[in-house]
């Protein structure tokens, strides 16, 4: 039997890669706690673990003033809290 058919199928995963738990702009808009943290996120069901590391990414309206706190942010969330007067906060893990 040739080689290519007796070696497995699968892929390569990094042994690096970091898997973050990613929340839209457009869920923080409807939580009405000012200072948002992967607890208070985690305490709403906006994630499934507050072990694993949280993204912001930049889908939908931010219209008021949130303190968020997270362990990555897109370039487009980061506008949009900066923008409404909030302020994104990077947490080291």
């Amino acid at each position: 039997m040739p080689l290519h058919r007796r070696i497995p199928k699968r892929g390569f995963t990094p042994l690096r890669r970091k898997e973050y738990q990613v929340v839209n702009v457009s869920a923080l808009e409807r939580l009405t706690e000012t200072e948002i943290t992967p607890e208070v996120l985690h305490d709403r069901g906006l994630i499934g673990s507050e072990g694993k590391p949280v993204k912001i990414l930049g889908d939908g309206k931010l219209r008021r003033s949130i303190q968020v706190s997270a362990h990555a942010f897109s370039g487009s969330a980061t506008e949009k809290i900066e923008g409404a007067g909030g302020s994104a906060t990077l947490i080291d893990s």
